[in-house]
């Protein structure tokens, strides 16, 4: 993999990391306030697929090294 594919991955993998706390945060706050818990359910959907990206960016990034 060259220098600029693995910056770019890792940029990309920034900005979804900074989404996902994003959906976290505002998810708390549809919590709080007492927020329609389909909303709520839809939102945390959204949070686990960023998520599934992101381990899936790691491991292109890093990948595992079987010994």
């Amino acid at each position: 993999m060259s220098e600029q594919e693995q910056a770019d991955i890792r940029l990309e993998y920034s900005r979804l990391k900074q989404e996902h706390a994003d959906f976290d945060a505002a998810i708390n706050a549809m919590i709080a306030t007492g927020c329609d818990p389909l909303q709520i359910q839809r939102m945390k959907k959204k949070k686990l697929f960023l998520k599934d990206r992101l381990m899936a960016l790691e491991d292109r990034i890093i990948p595992d090294i079987i010994a």
